[in-house]
């Protein structure tokens, strides 16, 4: 699966169609391009519930560059917001906003994309449930409409007992066929 191209999206189950249309009416991955955008989280592998919200990551070199856009391209959405904050030890800025009822967060760290923790997650959930089926990812949804956070979502149904944030990135059916 490429993530990169969101004609996945166009393919995809009707939310995601949506959310595609969503994302090109409003130019979201157009103004961000510099900054190399993937949406990732749980709308792209079909985990989202009611309250997820489109995940962005992006890759700036020059914060300031990079705040400076998003204000002035998001600014003016509902429920916008922007913070500086410190994440792993990585200067992290995230923007929320709304969009058509639709919860935005734009993620963006000093990182590659292919290589911040939230798209090397969603690469891990992916083949996770490629290799259990749709019972396990309506257990994972199912777990999520309860309360949990997705990464403890998954953690629960595969029996990982340490933090679930760092066993996924090693919990790869194709690395670890014997754990499936």
């Amino acid at each position: 699966m490429n993530f990169d191209d969101l004609d996945y999206l166009m393919r995809g189950n009707q939310k995601q169609r949506a959310i595609f249309d969503l994302l090109i009416r409003n130019h979201v991955m157009t103004s961000l391009q510099e900054f190399d955008p993937i949406l990732v989280g749980t709308f792209p592998i079909n985990i989202d519930i009611e309250t997820s919200d489109l995940d962005i990551i992006c890759y700036w070199k020059n914060k300031n560059k990079f705040i400076s856009l998003v204000q002035n391209q998001f600014g003016t959405n509902d429920k916008f917001s922007l913070r500086e904050t410190t994440i792993s030890g990585n200067e992290t800025v995230v923007a929320n906003f709304e969009i058509d009822h639709y919860a935005f967060e734009i993620f963006g760290q000093n990182i590659p994309v292919r290589t911040q923790y939230a798209y090397r997650h969603m690469m891990a959930e992916y083949e996770i449930l490629k290799s259990k089926g749709e019972d396990f990812r309506k257990q994972v949804v199912e777990l999520k409409k309860n309360g949990l956070k997705t990464e403890p979502a998954f953690a629960q149904l595969l029996g990982l007992k340490q933090d679930p944030y760092e066993e996924l990135l090693t919990y790869i059916p194709v690395n670890n066929p014997d754990r499936i």
